[in-house]
């Protein structure tokens, strides 16, 4: 089953495509994104396994951070490893936009991963990765610790959950709408043998506050 959503959400315009993989009827990937008084909370969350209990992880992690979602980012991954433990747990990527600092927080345990391409390729590096701790959310939690990147109005941030093989940033037109980008990567980089999640989301800047 394939599914997309795409949405304006004052700050960013983002949309997210997902497959769940072939015989199951639910998937483990969920995403998330959620206002903040200045900026937007945004996850890619991957319950381990497939089925009911993924998703179950998944959602519960969800939960937590909808809960506590003006927490820091290490914070937020704290509590979801605290509320996971009777769960299968879950690999995660969670990323904070603050518009006012003009900064994306974000932190990454497992292997969601997190691109971020800029608008304005010219203006320092054209892209930076979010660094991925080993671990697992609600069995091994690593030592956290978080990275902030400047953003401007323009970029792009894509989480992808490992159903989507490595890759997925390279060639893509920046100029096209999120839906389409992450349509397009979800097309493209499915591996087919586990669920499979992408989020985009671009930057619109303060001026649309």
């Amino acid at each position: 089953m394939i599914s997309t959503t795409a949405e304006n959400h004052q700050l960013i315009d983002w949309s997210v495509a997902s497959r769940t993989l072939a015989g199951q009827k639910v998937s483990g990937d969920l995403h998330l994104v959620e206002r903040l008084p200045h900026g937007v909370l945004m996850a890619a969350i991957d319950g381990i396994g497939h089925g009911e209990e993924a998703i179950l992880a998944a959602q519960t992690a969800a939960g937590v951070l909808i809960e506590h979602k003006q927490e820091s980012v290490i914070s937020l991954v704290r509590r979801c490893h605290e509320k996971l433990t009777k769960t299968r747990g879950v690999v995660m990527t969670v990323a904070s936009l603050h518009a006012l600092e003009g900064t994306l927080t974000w932190l990454g345990v497992g292997n969601v991963e997190g691109r971020l391409l800029r608008a304005e390729p010219g203006i320092g590096h054209p892209k930076e990765n979010v660094l991925l701790r080993s671990g697992l959310v609600g069995y091994q939690l690593p030592v956290l610790q978080a990275s902030v990147v400047p953003l401007s109005a323009g970029d792009v941030v894509i989480l992808a959950t490992d159903g989507i093989r490595p890759g997925f940033a390279e060639g893509i037109n920046l100029k096209e709408s999120p839906k389409h980008i992450a349509e397009n990567i979800l097309h493209r980089y499915f591996n087919g043998i586990d669920d499979a999640l992408v989020l985009v989301s671009r930057y619109l800047g303060l001026a649309h506050e």
